[in-house]
């Protein structure tokens, strides 16, 4: 129940609905403000803030929802339902758009849908979802419309056989009509009946010459028209009159092909005006939502969790309407904090006239009743609210001459209808409770009404000046005082409530502020006694101590705040730094694993090195023991040890690498000093330029090999009977290998000739290649990475073998690899041509590789 009939312009919210007009997209959405009601049920109101809520949401996170043609056509389709009527032109073509827009946002809000394991989907926004159940869209309509409709809206030349005819027709005999007219126009110029710089214009739908009226008898013609001033006359040659007649008849058959189109498509919409008109209520309620959610950011308001009970527990509570006012004045508001439960549900507030509390209690009716209607409303996150059954206000002045109502008898009469209707579930906002009136008897008589909602266990916000129901609070269960603070010193209002103690009047200090004599002031003073006084001086200090302490409470408040946000802090850095001890020790573990990976690689090069070069036995043994003994302490490096043994083996382990590094210096430079002699004597060979015929190895590697043929930058070289091609900067010189040979290896360096050494585990690996080797690769499927590492291997391996084309399975899809895999392919010298195969075996989908 809301009591009485005008309480919205009483507490402003009529402003409210007028600013949400102006922030509505269509006369869809301000239809909706109109019809904004106060809800009592919980679940319904927090549906409405859940809305607001997830459209907010949606707009941060997307750009793209369809906000655009809010067209109101229901009035035009509503219209179509009697038989023989059509929609125009511009109706069809709003209701074109407005009905994409529903199919758009219908589209919009059921999509990204997720499944749950019990078969449920949950979508992104549910609220919002539930609102488009039901909702017809209606593409087929959209499809038809656009079969006869241009993008301007305009019907279509060939939205029939008929009107394409008419309107070929009409355009050719305008274009008959102005090539007469202007050679009429030109003539009569030479002549110089008409201005140079005349040219036709149209007058009732007719083209017409402009001619000064004294010469208007020279031209034959039908006059149709003077200016305003009289000077020009507008002549219709006979030359082009019957034309122009025809034109008029082409023009009326093709209106009249125009509305038997307009007719059969309206035909095809009246059995679904229903849904049609139905639809658009998704329209009007996403246009309402949207301007909840402007008002939202305009006054910084938030859609609060609605609880079923009557509470009120609002931080930092702000009246919008006063917000804006003061803003535009560049003040600002103070924000109220206030409490009604059901330990302290009547809040009497007391205080100096002008100090606020009258706003407090608009402020308190407003929000409340802005909630109840779904609207969102500016207090602070942490604020709990609930649900009230009636509110009901007594604010102003209700005098009617008419009625025969005084003042104090419209408030009496407001009092009747709150004790009559107000229960446990009520509201009631009674500003200057019990004024009017003779201040004893009307002191009396608001008590004992206060007394009546007590025993109703009434919510209420009560403003008043009397000092017994400043004492009924303090005697009385769930009724607390209030106080409106005030600066005694400034003698000015601080707009702040504080609820636990009273409020004094201070009539005095404003008398006396505003110049009242000292005289009359002393004279009130005796009157009302020295102990009125004192006990007033009394609640003042009890006031200002109040508000003392409170400010220390808040500077405690804030430096816990302070301390806890370091804390956090501290905790954060501590987690930082552990997490980056996790860090080095995982990258100390890699390291561990990849010097096993190196130094696999470097002993397996060396025993390959051995055999190749058929070292003694000994140094063999001796290698592989350095490669068992490394293994070991690698091994001992258990993974599962604590972080902190696996950084101190990794230490020791780094510790023995250096020292056998170090080792091995000494030794390199010993015997760099008995062969320095020999050394000085090649290096003339060395910096020569290479040349076909000369023994060369890869820089880093041992492997030699001769250079076959050089061509420009690159060159042909022979490793092992294999021929590849790379750049000259990769080789150097080296010496031919010097080796004990038997009989056999006699016959294979003559079949080998000058092609270089060949081993026996060389010849093998080469053997088992070929046997298994694929001419065609399938990288589908795989990443950019993986796929140019398998390809990596694979030429290698085409080439090892001999092969000379393969062919690389990519795949179409988005090109991406296939351009990845041609880049990489561009690379290789040994690639001398690629292209895609043939469209009978795979086409852009297969990359043909020729090897040189």
């Amino acid at each position: 129940m809301i009591y009485p009939n005008n309480f919205e312009h009483k507490l402003g919210f009529d402003e409210i609905r007028k600013l949400l007009k102006a922030r509505c997209q269509s006369t869809l959405g301000q239809e909706k403000v109109d019809e904004m009601v106060f809800s009592t049920d919980a679940v319904v109101v927090n549906e409405w803030l859940t809305q607001v809520r997830e459209f907010r949401r949606l707009t941060a996170e997307h750009d793209d929802f369809p906000m655009q043609y809010f067209f109101d056509v229901r009035e035009s389709i509503a219209r179509i339902r009697l038989e023989n009527t059509h929609l125009e032109e511009d109706e069809v073509w709003d209701l074109r758009r407005s009905l994409e827009t529903i199919a758009n946002i219908v589209r919009f809000l059921q999509r990204d849908g997720d499944e749950k394991a019990n078969g449920e989907v949950v979508y992104p926004y549910p609220a919002l979802y539930r609102l488009t159940d039901g909702v017809a869209t209606f593409p087929a309509m959209i499809r038809r419309i656009d079969s006869i409709l241009d993008k301007f809206g305009k019907i279509k030349d060939s939205a029939s056989m008929t009107l394409a005819g008419i309107r070929h027709d009409l355009e050719k005999t305008q274009g008959s009509i102005s090539r007469t007219l202007y050679t009429i126009l030109h003539a009569a110029q030479r002549d110089g009946l008409v201005d140079k710089d005349a040219a036709p214009a149209m007058r009732d739908g007719r083209l017409v010459i402009p001619v000064q009226p004294q010469l208007k008898r020279r031209i034959n013609g039908i006059v149709h028209d003077e200016s305003a001033t009289g000077k020009t006359v507008f002549i219709e040659p006979t030359e082009v009159v019957e034309a122009n007649n025809k034109v008029r008849q082409l023009e009326a058959e093709e209106r009249r092909e125009v509305i038997r189109i307009l007719t059969v498509f309206t035909d095809e919409v009246r059995p679904h005006v229903r849904e049609i008109i139905d639809s658009y209520q998704l329209l009007a309620m996403i246009d309402l939502i949207q301007a909840k959610a402007k008002w939202a950011e305009l006054t910084a308001a938030f859609e609060p969790e609605v609880k079923g009970a009557p509470v009120i527990d609002w931080i930092r509570a702000i009246h919008p309407l006063l917000q804006l006012s003061l803003v535009k004045k560049g003040g600002r508001v103070v924000p109220l904090d206030i409490t009604l439960t059901r330990e302290k549900r009547l809040l009497l507030i007391s205080g100096p006239n002008a100090g606020g509390k009258s706003v407090c209690l608009k402020t308190v009716g407003l929000l409340q009743y802005m909630l109840q209607c779904g609207l969102p409303i500016p207090v602070g996150e942490r604020s709990t609210t609930g649900i009230f059954e009636s509110i009901m206000i007594d604010i102003g002045d209700e005098q009617s001459i008419e009625n025969d109502l005084s003042t104090y008898s419209s408030h009496l009469m407001n009092m009747k209808q709150m004790m009559k209707y107000a229960g446990e579930h009520s509201l009631l906002l009674i500003d200057e409770f019990g004024s009017g009136t003779e201040p004893t008897i009307g002191g009396a008589i608001a008590e004992a009404m206060l007394k009546q909602f007590w025993k109703k266990k009434t919510f209420g916000v009560i403003t008043t000046h009397y000092q017994n129901l400043k004492h009924f609070a303090e005697d009385h269960e769930g009724v607390v005082n209030g106080a409106m603070l005030y600066d005694r010193h400034e003698m000015q209002a601080l707009f702040q409530l504080s609820i636990g103690q009273p409020g004094s009047s201070f009539a005095i200090e404003i008398a006396r502020k505003t110049g009242i004599p000292e005289e009359v002031i002393k004279d009130a003073s005796d009157i009302v006694g020295q102990d009125y006084i004192q006990s007033d001086k009394y609640l003042q200090d009890i006031v200002r101590d109040k508000r003392y302490w409170e400010g220390k409470r808040q500077t405690i408040h804030q430096h816990e705040k302070k301390l806890q946000a370091s804390g956090e802090r501290l905790e954060a850095a501590v987690e930082e730094i552990e997490a980056e001890r996790k860090a080095i020790l995982r990258k100390a573990r890699e390291q561990a694993e990849e010097l096993l990976r190196e130094s696999n690689k470097k002993i397996e090069n060396a025993i390959r090195e051995i055999r190749e070069a058929q070292a003694e036995k000994e140094r063999t043994r001796k290698i592989r023991e350095e490669l068992d003994t490394f293994k070991e302490e690698l091994a001992q490096v258990d993974t599962r040890a604590t972080d902190e043994a696996i950084a101190k083996k990794m230490r020791q382990i780094q510790e023995r690498k250096e020292r056998r590094e170090k080792r091995k210096a000494e030794r390199h430079e010993q015997q760099s000093a008995h062969t320095e002699q020999p050394k000085t004597a090649a290096a003339p060979k060395a910096s020569a330029p290479l040349a076909a015929g000369d023994t060369v190895r890869i820089k880093g590697l041992t492997s030699v090999g001769v250079i076959d043929s050089i061509d420009g930058a690159k060159a042909v070289v022979i490793f092992g009977g294999m021929k590849t091609k790379m750049r000259l900067e990769r080789l150097e010189h080296a010496e031919k290998p010097k080796t004990a040979t038997t009989k056999a290896e006699e016959r294979n360096q003559n079949i080998a000739g000058s092609y270089g050494v060949v081993s026996k585990d060389t010849r093998n690996v080469i053997d088992n290649r070929k046997l298994n080797f694929k001419q065609d690769i399938d990288v589908r499927g795989m990443r950019g990475d993986e796929a140019i590492n398998a390809i990596t291997y694979f030429i290698d391996d085409a080439i090892l073998v001999g092969v000379s084309r393969v062919r690389i399975l990519h795949g179409t899809g988005t090109g991406v690899l296939r351009q990845l895999i041609r880049q990489y392919l561009g690379t290789i010298p040994n690639v001398s041509h690629f292209r895609d195969e043939h469209v009978q075996f795979g086409g852009s989908g297969i990359t043909v590789v020729d090897l040189e």
